[in-house]
């Protein structure tokens, strides 16, 4: 299977660059997984291909405004810094530009000194581990000093850090949004709980790798990042009783169906714990507990239009996302939606 069979011409203007004054004003395209059939619909239609007994799943992780400007104590130069995953305590593995500025020793000052790092050494991908330094709460400090990490397709500077946040946001650690539950509201999420649909919180911490291009040629040879995920006991009861039920799990966003395939065992049943995971979905798959997607539109030659195809087929995804091009639909992080079932 060939990385190219997964590319479809995207013009630079479907790119959306700022996220909608409302959530769930953005449009909604349904592909039937089964027939490739397609229905145009806003996203509040959502509630009309849910049932009572089914359960929506959704990643709760929340993102760190991760991006930090500072200067080489010495020199005075320029570094940017982006939080990629704490190691310990205060010792963080971080990507630098410019990266031949940041040899084991320098030392690097934010917000004229309330915070500083040192490097201490150069690790896989050229990434560096800093050890930080400040007074106070290191969150605090990265609040003020901090910017959100929007992908690099994102040109205009984000004017509200929540809109690159979901409504549900709890757990500290993601470099990047599950971008799926953007379009939810807390009133359009309570209309789910009322009619009878489970919603099952999962944590999956989004690296940058999410954005990170296929180089290989076969798919088969591309290696996956690794991120940290969390199910706890009571999220993994909603969703095998669910199932057990007969009612359908619907992830909202490809982290939370990635959390949920990781965890789960041979017989379908979602596991509780925590670790890590580098799972690979793509087209031949077999979902162990997935049954319907809630998504964005994805970039060409992605991992993750590789794991739509794995549900709904390539030739489905190509010939919606054809469609969807036509119809003037915005595309990636905060562009419109698509639910495939």
């Amino acid at each position: 299977m060939d990385v190219k069979d997964f590319y479809f011409d995207l013009p630079q203007e479907l790119i959306a660059q700022d996220p909608l004054e409302d959530r769930a004003s953005s449009r909604l395209l349904v592909l039937d997984k089964h027939t490739g059939e397609i229905t145009h619909k806003g996203f509040r239609d959502i509630l009309e291909y849910l049932k009572p007994g089914d359960c929506l799943v959704i990643n709760d992780t929340k993102v760190i405004p991760a991006r930090l400007f500072g200067v080489k104590e010495d020199t005075g130069a320029k570094i940017e810094i982006l939080l990629l995953k704490r190691r310990e305590n205060d010792i963080w593995e971080t990507l630098v530009k410019p990266g031949k500025k940041a040899k084991p020793g320098t030392r690097i000052v934010f917000g004229e000194g309330l915070l500083t790092g040192t490097v201490l050494e150069t690790v896989d991908d050229g990434n560096r581990l800093i050890q930080f330094s400040y007074e106070g709460i290191f969150e605090e400090i990265l609040d003020q000093l901090g910017q959100m990490p929007l992908p690099p397709y994102i040109t205009h500077q984000l004017k509200d850090k929540n809109r690159y946040q979901t409504v549900y946001a709890k757990h500290e650690g993601s470099a990047a949004a599950p971008t799926a539950g953007l379009h939810f509201t807390k009133e359009l999420l309570k209309q789910v709980e009322d009619m009878g649909v489970k919603i099952a919180h999962v944590t999956l911490h989004v690296g940058l790798g999410t954005f990170r291009p296929v180089k290989v040629e076969h798919v088969q040879d591309h290696h996956m990042h690794s991120e940290f995920y969390v199910v706890e006991e009571s999220e993994a009861k909603k969703v095998n009783d669910t199932k057990e039920a007969g009612g359908r799990v619907i992830c909202v966003g490809t982290t939370s169906c990635r959390t949920v395939e990781s965890a789960a065992d041979e017989n379908g049943r979602l596991k509780a714990g925590t670790g890590w995971t580098d799972i690979f979905i793509y087209p031949g798959y077999q979902f162990k507990i997935l049954d319907g997607l809630i998504t964005n539109f994805h970039l060409p030659e992605s991992t993750l239009v590789m794991l739509v195809s794995a549900l709904a087929g390539r030739e489905h995804i190509l010939a919606a996302y054809e469609e969807a091009i036509r119809e003037r639909y915005r595309f990636f992080s905060f562009g419109d939606a698509m639910l495939i079932l």
